[in-house]
């Protein structure tokens, strides 16, 4: 099972690709949250495997946690979601 891992900003990382002007493909941002999609599915797999082992006397234990770690993850998803259309919205609302 594949955690996903959240880091901080570092001191020494080059913002200059930050400022603004500066040409972005979009492909990092796209690729950030393909894989996090992907973590999130194979989370939620990883839930539906520990209910079938349960179902046939598995672990209840593991199961659990295993389902509470994809209800988490599946929660946290959905609030990115939420922030990213609230951003978007925001744009959308400024004055040109």
């Amino acid at each position: 099972m594949a955690d996903m891992k959240i880091t901080g900003l570092n001191a020494g990382q080059d913002f200059s690709r930050l400022k603004p002007g500066a040409k972005e493909t979009g492909s990092a941002f796209d690729s950030v949250m393909q894989e996090a999609i992907g973590k999130i599915s194979e989370i939620q797999n990883d839930a539906e495997k520990a209910v079938k082992d349960l179902a046939s006397g598995g672990d209840v234990t593991q199961s659990i946690v295993t389902m509470q770690k994809a209800e988490m993850s599946f929660q946290m998803m959905v609030e990115i979601r939420n922030k990213l259309l609230s951003a978007y919205e925001e744009v959308m609302r400024m004055q040109v």
